[in-house]
């Protein structure tokens, strides 16, 4: 495993990351595996040396968090805490009352302390906003979010899917009033979805904030030898998941996608390797980005992440699954 700076930080964190939405509680999800199903995947990530572990107070509604920091404590032993990179996020509601949610002074100081209590941590390594808040002062917010790392409960700060207009305000604004910034940014990138690449991955590249994409294998769209369907069939998968993801349909599963799957597909068939690697090695090999967030509900599907980092494509490669790709509209920045 290799590690590597978090954008301009001295934080080391693993090559890839693993993505913990898939634990937590099957009552949230259908396709989230509870606790003992999941923790043979924290054990497996740790063998593998990843260190860094990504989750979100709204993932099982706070459960997600539980699993992961008892996972974690647990495989690790003593010292646990230093050999670990644990990052997590607010913004979406936890219930339904009004201040349960989004960017306020008060709903930050009161989610960060919910999300310590959980990970039954001191500290969060990286605290990042899930998604801007339209409705709440920038000021607001970025002067909560300062608090919170000096009081100690947070290391660095990180932010998640928005317009990059957004995100140069928000670093402004916090460089002008001398109060801690964004070190990272998690967008949405992958081979059918490459928007990002418009505007927030070349500010990412001039400011030296580390990337760490979500969803780069598109929910699954782009592990498998999935074909275009034939009239009337189903476009999804046959796991739990792409049967039961009604937000991958939001994102995914136009002719356009299903022609650069094709040229996905054709490539991996060449290489004699998964698709699932092929299309992780594609983001990899992109130099801003820092650590693809990675998520498995199958062990081979961890271990085809991390095979990934082995695989080194050619420029021609990379341009044969490029060409494929047709833009889109601007996808989940809410």
């Amino acid at each position: 495993m290799d590690y590597v700076n978090l954008g301009r930080t001295g934080l080391k964190v693993s090559r890839l990351c693993l993505g913990c939405m898939t634990y937590g509680s099957s009552k949230w999800r259908p396709w989230v595996l509870d606790e003992a199903e999941s923790r043979p995947f924290y054990a497996r990530a740790m063998e593998a040396g990843i260190n860094f572990f990504d989750t979100a107070d709204m993932y099982s509604l706070g459960e997600s968090e539980a699993v992961t920091g008892r996972a974690l404590r647990d495989l690790a032993g003593a010292g646990w805490r230093d050999g670990v990179v644990i990052a997590t996020k607010l913004f979406h509601p936890m219930t339904e009352r009004p201040n349960d949610r989004g960017l306020s002074r008060k709903h930050v100081l009161a989610a960060v302390d919910d999300s310590l209590r959980r990970l039954g941590t001191d500290y969060i390594d990286l605290y990042q906003i899930h998604r801007f808040d339209p409705h709440t002062p920038i000021e607001e917010t970025l002067e909560a979010l300062h608090d919170v790392v000096k009081a100690g409960k947070v290391r660095y700060l990180g932010a998640s899917s928005m317009y990059a207009w957004q995100f140069m305000k928000m670093l402004s604004v916090s460089e002008r009033n001398g109060w801690a910034g964004f070190v990272s940014m998690q967008p949405q990138y992958n081979l059918v979805y490459r928007e990002e690449e418009r505007e927030m991955l070349p500010l990412c590249l001039s400011e030296g904030v580390g990337v760490i994409p979500w969803s780069p294998l598109a929910r699954g769209f782009l592990a498998s030898d999935r074909r275009r369907p034939a009239g009337g069939e189903n476009a999804r998968g046959e796991t739990t998941r792409s049967q039961t993801d009604p937000f991958a349909d939001h994102l995914y599963y136009t002719d356009a996608d299903f022609a650069v799957k094709e040229a996905l597909n054709q490539l991996a068939e060449a290489k004699g390797l998964p698709p699932m690697r092929i299309a992780l090695a594609w983001v990899l090999s992109k130099p801003v980005v820092t650590a693809p967030i990675v998520g498995a509900s199958k062990l081979h599907h961890l271990d085809d992440a991390v095979a990934a980092l082995e695989v080194k494509l050619t420029e021609d490669e990379i341009k044969a699954l490029e060409d494929a790709y047709r833009s889109k509209p601007v996808l989940d920045h809410s």
